[in-house]
């Protein structure tokens, strides 16, 4: 069983020093260079003439020693046991070599020494302790993707110029700003727990005096102007990265903090030109655009690969036979928002309820297996999503080779955090079938029997007197009939999803402001009807029970049969198989889906924020 991770800073770092085995061959001092580092060795010895036999003493004592070539040799190559991983850091590599070339300084608090740069990644480390305080030259600290939460400043050397604390646990500055080292140059809390407006107060120069860089990425922070204020103190700060942050999805959001921060040189790993200084030259002075809000457009474009439902319809005759319709439409998740902005010109269901399936009742597998709504088990157990979400739905369709949804919805989402939530897990999008049965609606019974007994005495009496004739009286009552469309009563639709999976959107929270995708759900496999017997296939069976028949006849009968059942398997093969000479493949379902955020591209000092987001709706 391996030894418990370590919990501080110190404990990791004399961890790690343990696996590199710096006091081991080919390092470290040893009969294998001990006559190079020798201190007490005399100066007198080996010279000839001194002794006996001086110079075979230390030529025997070299014999059992490896040059540094060698040892070095023994470090770098790759087929070598006591070579590093490739994937070892630099730093892992000069100590390496330091302890060949010259092990006294790798020994004892000489090694505190050495290091100007410490990088302790993914060691589970959770304290930043007194030990660091040993490092009298370090001027670069990185604790990257460990377990950290706080952080006392009063244990950090004063020397620092670079603390990166990248992904860990970071929720609070007040202790890293009791005593910061006062010429710290690049501070890297990206992928934290931190969010404003607490936060705020302490990212000025009166803890940073001397800050260039500041990495703030995918934290929590909301407050756009409150934050700008703050950090518009920092005199010396050329480079900002705030992306992956809720307020970065406000729509002028780089526009703001460019025109806010003049001296900044690169902002979310993108230069700021002249151009764009430009372009946003007074936006900082009209607070009534910065609102705290998002803006998202969703549009859902061609459906194919829908297979054709008459081919699955059973063609019954009768007038209890009922009217079967097929529609199709597409459903996707949005974060849930208590004012939603309509900006699409068509009507949308709005859905309180997450997932699709809890919503529509519906399969969640990628190919639906047929069953109806009651025969599948309710979807209330599934886990919840990390954000509370709608569902909302497309206009429904009637089936075609190529459904064009034509469809575009704007969101406006005043959660942000919710937003970022909704954008860093995806969102669901599917294709739903809805199936209607209507059937004709049957006037009273006993008013039906009334007025067919006085139409039939109308009948009679117009006979009798021999002025319509019986062709004319049937042809009047087809053309009422056709003049009055029957009265149809349709069932609660049945829904079952063709199709459903998930779309990434994660990319959003970067610089990026379009998503555009195909869904591929895969070739949809449905099951073929089973065919009627044909009137030759229930004669050939009848003439197998009879025996009596002759044999020619039979055989006549079994050649129908033959050709009727060839016929009829021609369409169901047609259906699933290409033909011969025509190179037709299955079609996969395929959805074209796009969410765009809306950012401010146009920026000028008079121009609102519905024109620049019309503009870009525009541009799509």
């Amino acid at each position: 069983m391996g030894a418990p991770a370590p919990c501080s800073v110190s404990a990791a770092f004399w961890d790690h020093l343990r696996r590199l085995g710096l006091q081991d061959f080919p390092c470290g001092l040893g009969s294998w260079n001990k006559s190079r580092f020798n201190a007490h060795r005399s100066p007198r010895r080996g010279q000839p003439g001194l002794g006996p036999n001086p110079g075979r003493q230390e030529e025997a004592e070299l014999l059992d020693e490896e040059s540094p070539e060698a040892l070095m040799e023994l470090l770098s190559d790759q087929h070598s046991p006591w070579a590093l991983p490739p994937d070892c850091s630099p730093q892992d590599q000069h100590l390496r070599e330091t302890a060949v070339l010259a092990p006294e300084l790798v020994r004892g608090s000489n090694i505190f020494q050495v290091f100007r740069s410490l990088r302790i990644t993914g060691k589970g480390v959770e304290e930043v302790d007194k030990g660091l305080l040993q490092f009298q030259q370090l001027e670069e600290l990185i604790l990257s993707a460990n377990q950290i939460s706080r952080i006392t400043s009063a244990n950090l050397p004063r020397t620092l110029k670079v603390l990166e604390l990248c992904c860990n646990a970071v929720g609070d500055l007040q202790d890293l700003c009791t005593q910061p080292p006062p010429e710290l140059q690049h501070l890297g809390l990206g992928y934290n727990r931190l969010c404003g407006p607490l936060q705020d107060k302490y990212l000025t120069a009166d803890f940073w005096p001397n800050l260039v860089s500041l990495d703030l990425s995918f934290n929590n922070f909301t407050d756009l102007r409150g934050l700008v204020s703050q950090l518009s103190s920092l005199q010396k700060l050329r480079i900002l990265v705030l992306q992956g942050n809720p307020l970065a999805l406000i729509p002028t959001y780089r526009g703001f903090l460019v025109d806010s921060l003049p001296k900044l040189s690169i902002l979310d790993d993108i230069h700021v030109g002249p151009d764009e200084r430009r372009q946003f030259h007074g936006l900082a002075r009209q607070p009534e655009l910065i609102r705290s809000e998002a803006r998202v457009v969703v549009s859902v474009g061609e459906i194919k690969g829908v297979p054709d439902p008459s081919t699955q319809q059973q063609l019954e005759v009768g007038s209890e036979a009922p009217v079967i319709t097929y529609s199709y439409c597409v459903t996707y998740e949005f974060v849930e928002e208590g004012d939603i902005k309509d900006g699409s010109s068509t009507e949308v269901t709005k859905i309180h309820q997450s997932p699709v399936v809890a919503t529509l009742g519906v399969d969640s597998s990628a190919h639906n297996t047929g069953e109806t709504e009651s025969q599948r088990e309710p979807a209330a157990t599934e886990e919840p999503r990390a954000h509370a979400a709608k569902v909302f739905v497309t206009p429904a369709k009637p089936w075609a080779d190529t459904i064009d949804c034509s469809y575009r919805k704007e969101h406006t989402a005043r959660d942000l955090v919710g937003l970022k939530s909704y954008l860093a897990a995806g969102t669901i999008v599917s294709v739903v079938e809805e199936k209607v049965l209507s059937w004709p609606v049957d006037a009273d019974p006993e008013e039906n029997a009334v007025t067919k007994g006085k139409a039939k005495q109308g009948l009679q009496k117009d006979s009798a007197k021999g002025s319509v004739p019986r062709d004319k009286q049937k042809q009047k009552k087809k053309e009422k009939e056709k003049e009055k469309p029957r009265e149809l009563r349709s069932d609660p639709p049945i829904r079952r999803t063709l199709g459903t999976g998930r779309v990434t959107l994660e990319t959003l929270l970067t610089t990026e402001d379009l998503v555009a995708t195909v869904c591929d759900f895969g070739i949809l496999i449905t099951e073929q009807p089973l065919q009627p017997p044909s009137l030759e296939e229930k004669e050939g069976k009848k003439g197998k029970e009879k025996s009596k028949k002759p044999t020619a006849e039979r055989e006549s009968q079994a050649s129908r049969k033959t050709t009727a059942s060839a016929k009829g398997k021609k369409k169901t093969k047609d259906s699933t198989e290409p033909e011969e000479g025509r190179g037709l493949q299955p079609v996969p379902l395929t959805v074209q889906f796009q969410l765009q955020l809306l950012r401010w591209p146009l920026a000028t000092g008079t121009q609102s924020q519905e024109s620049v987001a019309t503009a870009v709706g525009e541009t799509q």
